[in-house]
């Protein structure tokens, strides 16, 4: 599943082609659930259900393992058809809103959130030449805060893109 979900994003816009290198392990099925039981913990928190259509496109993030785009979801959704483009928007939406999930705009891609929390700063170090990205969690919201705060902004939330190479790619 991850394979897959990967190669379908396989070279966003910007990326070589000429990248072989074969990517991160698979997400193990204990930490998926764990993942999956923690995301259903936050949405009824958040007085939100955590329903079928929701849980799904957050396991195939999950197992995707990396950024993956909204299209791409939708064939792997279901094994016997695709599902419908509003059914992975309106997931994906959600899942932004309460901090599991993550657009990633220069990609147009969503990934599965480390960290959580609807507000934090999220930052990622994108590869150039293979796609992939990682999110860390630099400790930028107070720095963040304050530019806005100052500006009469109020933050609720940023993402930070960082290009270069992986360390596969560098290998």
């Amino acid at each position: 599943m991850r394979l897959a979900l990967t190669r379908a994003l396989a070279h966003p816009s910007g990326m070589d082609s000429t990248c072989s290198h074969g990517g991160d392990a698979p997400i193990s099925e204990a930490r998926l659930r764990a993942s999956l039981l923690r995301a259903e913990e936050v949405a009824t928190k958040e007085g939100e259900k955590w329903t079928p259509n929701r849980a799904r496109v957050y396991e195939l993030l999950l197992r995707a393992g990396g950024p993956v785009k909204a299209y791409d979801l939708m064939p792997a959704y279901s094994a016997d058809k695709a599902t419908k483009p509003p059914t992975v928007y309106r997931a994906l939406e959600f899942l932004e809103g309460l901090g599991l999930a993550h657009r990633i705009p220069s990609l147009s891609a969503f990934m599965a959130c480390n960290d959580g929390g609807p507000t934090h700063a999220a930052s990622f170090l994108i590869c150039t030449c293979c796609g992939s990205a990682e999110e860390i969690t630099p400790d930028l919201a107070p720095i963040i805060s304050r530019a806005g705060l100052r500006r009469g902004f109020e933050p609720h939330g940023a993402t930070l893109e960082i290009r270069g190479l992986c360390q596969n790619c560098r290998d």
